[in-house]
């Protein structure tokens, strides 16, 4: 039996779902450019202090440092000595995120520095720190640079933007051509690509002794095969789409089995695999898109162990 309700309470009650609903509640769940570098600094400025009890944090936040989950305060938050100079961030208000590239220095240890928050209702629920530690590798990236890029910082005009799911399906095309890579290109190039990672360019730089492959293009490197060791590009998300500067930040793994031994590149060159045993790689990855192509990447990495979840789901 149906059951009709007095206009005034049909009235009171629409009025309080309408001020309940997230649309029409007042600008403090809305967080804009301005305000995300707003709480990007908040957390900046609490860790340079070591002192989380400074963040805006929510009451169900998690917190991990090179893809382990933590206490805030633990980790970095007790050996910090300092931030750098290097100063890279970008947001994404769709989404409430906001990510940066820096440094950190750790006694007399410099180490590239990545982190992604979640901001909702202006309170962090997300932060996802990656601290490429050289001290703690085997393999050591020479000649360091954590240099300003302007083309990071350049806004694309909105006509010439790519949609959300173009710009993240370039970043994902080219972990789908690193993977066992084999010359096919699964993206496309921008003439002017380059790639930086853990502060060292690893594209156009005959003056990187360790990986001869560095003199070569981004396109030139891929065609090649050099890559055909990095069997899985694992559990890739995308969190944080800037769409004025034509940013993606991807977060995931790259697996190697270790089975490998000898390839050819598609030019008939002989080479030996530089890995022959399970490892893996944990990523936070910048891609800059320009004219439908990746034109600049930021990468920081660190080893963790092999076919390693992550707290963040598949």
């Amino acid at each position: 039996m149906s059951r009709k309700f007095p206009a005034k309470i049909f009235i009171k009650a629409l009025l309080i779902m309408t001020l309940a609903s997230p649309q029409s509640s007042r600008a403090a769940e809305a967080c804009d450019r301005t305000c995300l570098y707003g709480v990007l600094d908040s957390y900046l400025a609490a860790l340079a202090e070591r002192d989380p009890k400074r963040l805006p944090l929510a009451g169900d936040y998690k917190f991990t440092e090179n893809n382990v989950a933590l206490e805030i305060g633990d980790g970095l938050w007790g050996t910090l000595t300092a931030l750098g100079d290097y100063d890279l961030r970008f947001a994404d208000p769709v989404n409430g995120a906001v990510g940066f590239f820096g440094t950190v220095t750790e006694t007399r240890d410099v180490s590239a520095f990545a982190l992604r928050l979640k901001v909702v209702d202006r309170r962090i629920v997300e932060i996802e720190s990656l601290i490429a530690r050289q001290a703690d590798e085997g393999f050591k990236f020479e000649q360091q640079k954590f240099e300003h890029k302007p083309v990071l910082n350049e806004i694309i005009p909105p006509g010439e933007r790519l949609d959300r799911d173009g710009m993240i399906r370039l970043a994902d095309g080219y972990f789908d051509t690193l993977q066992r890579n084999d010359g096919t290109l699964r993206t496309v190039f921008h003439p002017d690509c380059n790639r930086v990672e853990n502060g060292v360019q690893s594209t156009n730089n005959p003056d990187f002794p360790q990986v001869p492959v560095a003199r070569l293009s981004c396109e030139a490197q891929f065609r090649l095969g050099n890559y055909r060791y990095d069997d899985r590009l694992r559990a890739r998300r995308y969190h944080l789409v800037d769409e004025e500067r034509g940013l993606v930040l991807a977060a995931g793994f790259i697996d190697h089995e270790g089975r490998l031994g000898e390839y050819t590149l598609t030019d008939g060159t002989a080479l030996s695999s530089p890995i022959r045993r399970p490892h893996s790689y944990y990523l936070l990855e910048l891609f800059k898109i320009r004219d439908g192509a990746i034109q600049q990447i930021e990468a920081n990495f660190m080893t963790v162990p092999y076919r390693m979840p992550s707290p963040w789901g598949p």
